[in-house]
This record gives structure tokens, sequence and C-alpha cells, in this order.
């Protein structure tokens, strides 16, 4: 384990507004709801798998945005475009080291803790399911064991992989049936963070796009107009259905779910129903590029280890009535990334 920054210790106050109340809402999910504010007091949040497309927009939503003190926990080293201070500490932590998260947990006392670390390449969780299912449920059941005594808020990501794909997109009460190790995987993960004992919160997301730092470009959005940009053709598929999310749009959803300390399953992700075949259509028009070079193609013409789930994406309702998701659409998500 390897630190760096700082983090200044909390007084231990919380502040108490005008209007506090903690009300039982639809589907059984506790909300604390304060008019007027954001959060209700400065907490220490751990964020796992900081280095990665979404950990990185969580440590900089909440550097922004509130008072509360972070420490990111990744491999390697810190990639994020963040100078160490007095409210944020980096940690290079192996998740399936026991005694290492143990150790670095117990230093930090987390009021919170964001589960976002994960295996998430279908075909490598296949080709290797050993692995996965350390990094996706052994890494889980490490941290909630790290963190009991202290009772913090617990937040795992998981994916609409859990689904079969038969009938999205989904709603939280349909019931999970994975045709792939990696969506299996992430089952088991959900089951140990709604069954521990802490408050918790599962949030489902889908087709994460958006910018990384020390990437020049973003996921499947990237590798279009990458491709595109050098006249190359692609074949991308038309018969698969997601509804691709913007990485802001997620880890604005999840400061919510935290703040408000909504517990059990949420789906958090855009609203568009949308084929990747489209998606790349929308890509080379934002972009400017040469949309002929986009070959229309089916799932079938591909050989991959993972078998995908056909039409999954989410019915986010829930999301947008409990906690005030508002997720833009994919136009505007591009909008986001920039030329």
């Amino acid at each position: 384990m390897s630190i760096a920054g700082f983090v200044l210790p909390l007084d231990g106050q919380h502040q108490q507004f005008p209007g506090q109340a903690t009300v039982r809402g639809r589907d059984g999910v506790n909300i604390r709801q304060t008019p007027g504010v954001s959060y209700i007091h400065s907490m220490k949040i751990v964020i796992t798998g900081a280095n990665g497309l979404l950990g990185q927009h969580l440590v900089q939503l909440l550097l922004a945005t509130t008072t509360h003190t972070v420490t990111a926990m990744g491999r390697g080293n810190c990639r994020l475009a963040v100078l160490p201070g007095n409210r944020f500490v980096y940690i290079d932590q192996d998740l399936t080291d026991g005694a290492g998260v143990s150790a670095c947990l117990a230093g930090v006392q987390p009021d919170v803790v964001i589960h976002a670390a994960a295996k998430t390449q279908a075909d490598d969780c296949e080709k290797d399911p050993i692995g996965c299912w350390a990094a996706n449920v052994t890494a889980t059941r490490l941290l909630i064991a790290a963190v009991q005594a202290f009772n913090p808020f617990f937040v795992f990501l998981s994916t609409d992989f859990v689904f079969d794909g038969l009938a999205g997109p989904y709603t939280e009460t349909d019931t999970p049936g994975p045709v792939n190790y990696y969506g299996s995987s992430k089952v088991a993960g959900e089951k140990e963070v709604l069954q521990c004992g802490l408050a918790a919160a599962v949030v489902r997301t889908c087709l994460v796009y958006g910018d990384v730092h020390g990437a020049s470009r973003s996921h499947f959005i990237g590798w279009v107009r990458e491709n595109l940009e050098a006249g190359k053709r692609i074949k991308v598929v038309d018969d698969q259905w997601r509804t691709p999310t913007s990485v802001q749009d997620l880890a604005q959803g999840i400061l919510q779910l935290v703040e408000q300390r909504a517990t059990g399953l949420f789906h958090l992700s855009g609203a568009e129903v949308l084929t990747p075949y489209q998606m790349a259509l929308a890509v080379a028009d934002f972009y400017a590029l040469d949309r002929l070079l986009i070959e229309r193609t089916t799932a079938g013409n591909f050989t991959q280890p993972a078998q995908r789930p056909r039409r999954t994406g989410f019915v986010i309702d829930k999301a947008i009535k409990l906690i005030g998701f508002q997720p833009v659409s994919f136009a505007a998500g591009l909008q986001r990334i920039g030329r």
C-alpha cells in the first residue's frame, strides 16, 4: 500500500439544518430530506476504482461541489487530475489483499464507501473466471468486512449484464439472469452488498461514456472517432440495445444517493434506448466525419468468448422520482465531451 497526499481529521460535528427529516419513500427506500440543502455534513468518502472513468469523475465532482473528504483507492500511480491536499488522498491498494484493505480503511474510518472497482471486460472475465470472481466478489466481501465496525453507507456499482437481454429495458424489480461470467459475478457481488447488514445501495448502470484523464479519447465514442478520423471502415452492431450513460450523470446520481442515503437497488443510466450503430452514426455526425465508413452489422458476425445480452437498458423512473435523477440525451452527452 502506498499513499499520496493527506487528509485532515474532521471535528466529528454533524451540522443540522431546519426541516431535516428522514422519510420512507416508495419501494421502502429511506431518504433523508433537507429542503434547499445538497448534503447534511462533511463526510469521509472512500472511492475504489478511482483511476477509472467513473472514479475520476466522482473524485472531481466531490472535490468541486461538496466539503466531503475523499480517499481514492486504485492500482498503480494516481492518474487523477487532482493535486493531493487536505481533502484528498490517493492510495495504491490491491483490493484482494484483505490485510492491506483492513489496515487502509481502519486509518480512514469512512462514512461512505463507493465501490466502483471491478473487472468489467466481459471477454476477459470469461477467459479468466477466477480473476473475475476475485475482483468482483472476493474484493467486495473484503471491503465489507473491513468497514463493518465503522457502519458506513455502502454503494456498489453493477451492470446491465446481470440480465439476459430478452425483455429489456429492465426495472429494479426484474429478476436477473446473466448470460456470461461477468454478469454472474456482479449478481453475486450485489447479493453480498444487499445482505451485509450495512445501509447500502446497488447502482446498476449501462454503457458509460465520457472523458478519462490521461487518455485522448473516451471508450466507444473514442473508438468510433479515432477510426473515422483515420478514414478506416468500422463494423458496428445494430441488433443490441442499450441506454448509454454519460459518466457525469452517473457520478451526480451516485452523489444524490449518498447525500440522501437512499438504500436498495437503483438503475442509473440514460433514458434513450439506442443500438451501437445508432450511437456511431451520432458520433460521426457530431464530429462531422464520414458516416459512410460505418457498416451496419449484427452480433452474429462476431466471435467473442462472452455472450452479450441482446436488449438491456434500464427504466429509470424510480431514480427520477426518488432522488431527482435527470440524465441528459446522448446528443447532449456528446456536447459535454466536446470537439
